[in-house]
């Protein structure tokens, strides 16, 4: 017999706020239950039954598509279904994503006129998923009384929050409602977790801005950057958040609860992140991923849920012309994909288009920070083809098979991380870059060494990331709409951004 809260009937709603406030009140009277179930779980008390909670969902009936017009006139690619239907998602962390969904319930409304029904789904909410930030009472449970919790509670379930809606694998059963969104609740809360996990900051910091690296000199430098900024009275940031959330409020600024229980850690977390905050989240993220393309799928599956503005790469890569010299940018307008960790997901025959809005914010990037214009910025940036490969030595593989397919590809530079990068911003609709900076030349005889790499880099590492951070102020000033492109979006998608 399950031991649930009090039922809350479904409720329509014509106003957005109103729909979100029902929202947070069901989820707090469902995390409420699943805490003080656990509390007396760990005291040792006994438990009238399988303790259950379970997420609110969202729902619309519409008779009708959205009016073409009014969403060309509107300029957006999400915010609408695509056909008559009923369609819902389950949500979570009303607190964390308030902006976001109150957004998305005003276009639904907007643009299709309906009522917003708003009730307590079947899904059930994992009990590891009611943890609040450092809450981590299970770990007091001797290994008998733990193993009793798949009893107790609903464990995570990973049949519940696989990728099948993003994919285009998803099939509805008969009956069943279409998805509003591309991850369910539980999908979400799977993924806010793995960040604290690999990053070492909660998912709050996070900002709308993202910038991937794989090398930690450039992690140095964001850091130098953002305590400069927090020295600033006048910056445009509020905060700057370090692994273990260490706050650094700007100066002037007050300290805010909570600020005073971030740790630096005895060791970094496997892909650090660092947050350099402004409001509404406008800020920027910027994480170590290390090397390789594994590291890269994993932390881009798991941002996805934040439903980011934008992310780029910006790193290392091999020069593979003969013309390009250290230190020079390589702007991708595509990619090889030899990385094999989205295969399955996004199989190779799947284009990854540049993006117009991306291309042209890096590319006025580097000629501000530079100061080159015309045949100067050609001479220093290249635009073409990145390879990425899963093979970090592929140079020493018999019979040059890689240097002839990269040739056939007119690749112009290879890394490790780009293109899986690019493939998963595709994947998941979020818009996406790749601005790269020459550091070898392996297939001309400059290959990386000690000495020759470390003066690359204190060459190089602080106008490369300044770069990416002026490329962010151009895209923000431009405003979050025209980044998320139609190009993004399928004939059959969600309404959610």
């Amino acid at each position: 017999m399950s031991y649930m809260p009090p039922f809350i009937a479904p409720t329509r709603h014509s106003d957005p706020q109103g729909a979100l406030d029902q929202v947070r009140t069901i989820y707090a009277q469902q995390i409420d239950h699943l805490r003080g179930a656990m509390k007396r779980f760990v005291a040792g008390q006994s438990l009238p039954g399988h303790v259950r909670a379970c997420y609110p969902f969202v729902r619309i009936h519409t008779d009708t598509a959205a009016r073409q017009n009014a969403l060309e006139s509107s300029g957006l690619s999400y915010g609408f279904v695509a056909e008559a239907g009923r369609y819902e998602t389950t949500l979570t962390r009303p607190d964390l994503y308030a902006n976001y969904y109150l957004e998305q319930f005003r276009l639904l409304r907007q643009n299709h006129g309906v009522e917003l029904e708003v009730g307590t789904s079947t899904q059930p909410i994992p009990v590891h998923f009611s943890f609040a930030e450092n809450d981590y009472i299970e770990g007091t449970l001797s290994p008998q009384r733990r193993q009793l919790m798949r009893e107790a509670f609903d464990l995570p379930d990973l049949g519940a929050m696989d990728d099948g809606i993003a994919n285009g694998t998803w099939e509805p059963r008969a009956g069943e409602a279409k998805p509003l969104s591309l991850f369910t609740a539980a999908r979400v809360d799977y993924s806010l977790h793995r960040l604290r996990h690999y990053t070492g900051t909660a998912p709050d910091w996070f900002q709308n801005f993202v910038l991937f690296t794989n090398y930690q000199f450039y992690i140095d430098e964001f850091v130098r950057l953002g305590r400069e900024e927090m020295a600033n009275p006048q910056s445009q940031y509020i905060a700057f958040i370090e692994p273990g959330n260490v706050v650094t409020r700007r100066v002037g600024l007050p300290a805010q609860p909570g600020d005073a229980a971030g740790a630096a850690p005895p060791r970094l977390p496997q892909m650090p992140a660092y947050h350099l905050m402004r409001p509404e989240h406008g800020g920027i993220t910027m994480v170590n991923i290390g090397v390789g393309p594994a590291n890269a799928k994993t932390i881009t599956d798991h941002i996805a849920v934040l439903r980011p503005h934008a992310w780029m790469m910006l790193g290392h890569c091999a020069g593979l012309r003969n013309s390009q010299q250290l230190g020079d940018y390589v702007l991708a307008h595509a990619y090889v994909r030899e990385d094999h960790v989205l295969d399955e997901e996004l199989p190779l025959w799947v284009p990854i288009p540049a993006l117009a809005e991306i291309q042209l914010a890096l590319e006025q990037a580097v000629a501000d920070v530079t100061q080159c214009k015309g045949a100067d910025l050609k001479r220093i940036m290249r635009t073409g083809t990145v390879a990425s490969t899963d093979n970090r030595n592929w140079e020493l593989l018999p019979g040059n098979q890689p240097q002839r397919r990269f040739s056939k590809s007119r690749a112009v530079a290879l890394d490790m991380e780009s293109a899986t990068i690019a493939a998963n911003g595709f994947r998941f609709r979020v818009p996406y870059g790749t601005l790269l900076c020459v550091s070898d030349k392996p297939l001309h005889g400059e290959i990386k060494l000690p000495g020759m790499a470390n003066q690359f880099y204190r060459e190089r590492v602080d106008q490369h990331l300044r770069i990416g951070m002026r490329a962010i102020e151009i895209l923000r000033d431009q405003g979050s709409q025209r980044l998320h492109s139609r190009k993004l979006r399928s004939f059959d998608e969600v309404a959610f951004q």
